[in-house]
């Protein structure tokens, strides 16, 4: 079954998601300030690249070159990849009309064009944000979503959480519209001890996963996640 899977290209959450992602399906990275988002989905952006796929990264706050500097920073020889099968797009998200735009008509295209099986939009918070309305944003949120899922490749976004819940993301949306939910937090067992970060694959559609929260660890070339162990 795991040979089937499109891996994250980390360890011990692979083995939590039952061996992987399910091919051409949206994963939603959901966490706080400092739990490692854009690195979870920079792990799968490498494992991808290793592997022969080419990849899309959308950044909606981070320029490309800090994207790129981040992943040299681990030792990664990305410029060989650069353009030729990993494509890393800055988009300003203040500019609603051409952030709205390339997203919904140009990325659909470009997913095409460059036959891609793997796209990161970090973070979809942001694009969320540039609807007035709930209405507004379910709909428009659900029309993107059913269109990538057309593309046939395997989608990873990261959102925020909500400001006063840290089991939501910022609008309580995607993770409905989501396959796979991957929860990111702090764990504090009390304040005379130290802060933990734990993780939990909170749905997965169409699999077996386990539904156990699991401590992690960033280090500069990797993440650890602790399968095996437990957070208390």
């Amino acid at each position: 079954m795991s040979a089937e899977r499109v891996k994250v290209g980390i360890s011990g959450l692979d083995d939590m998601l039952g061996g992987g992602l399910i091919p051409g399906s949206i994963c939603s990275i959901i966490g706080t300030y400092g739990t490692g988002k854009t690195t979870y989905s920079l792990m799968f952006v490498w494992d991808g690249l290793q592997k022969g796929e080419s990849v899309i990264y959308i950044s909606l706050e981070e320029r490309e070159e800090r994207i790129v500097s981040y992943m040299k920073q681990k030792g990664w020889d990305v410029d060989k990849y650069l353009n030729k099968s990993l494509y890393v797009i800055k988009l300003d998200p203040t500019d609603f009309n051409l952030a709205n735009n390339r997203i919904k008509n140009e990325l659909p295209n470009l997913i095409s064009e460059v036959n891609a099986s793997r796209v990161v939009i970090d973070p979809i918070s942001l694009f969320e944000d540039l609807f007035e309305t709930d209405a507004i944003r379910r709909q428009e949120m659900y029309r993107f979503v059913e269109g990538l899922r057309d593309k046939q490749c395997t989608i990873m976004m990261t959102s925020e959480t909500h400001r006063d819940n840290v089991f939501s993301s910022r609008h309580g949306l995607i993770e409905y519209l989501a396959d796979t939910v991957i929860l990111l937090r702090y764990v504090r067992p009390s304040d005379l001890t130290d802060v933990h970060l734990a993780l939990e694959v909170v749905k997965m559609r169409m699999s077996s996963h386990s539904r156990e929260i699991k401590p992690y660890e960033i280090e500069q070339d990797q993440v650890m996640v602790y399968s095996e162990a437990n957070v208390f």
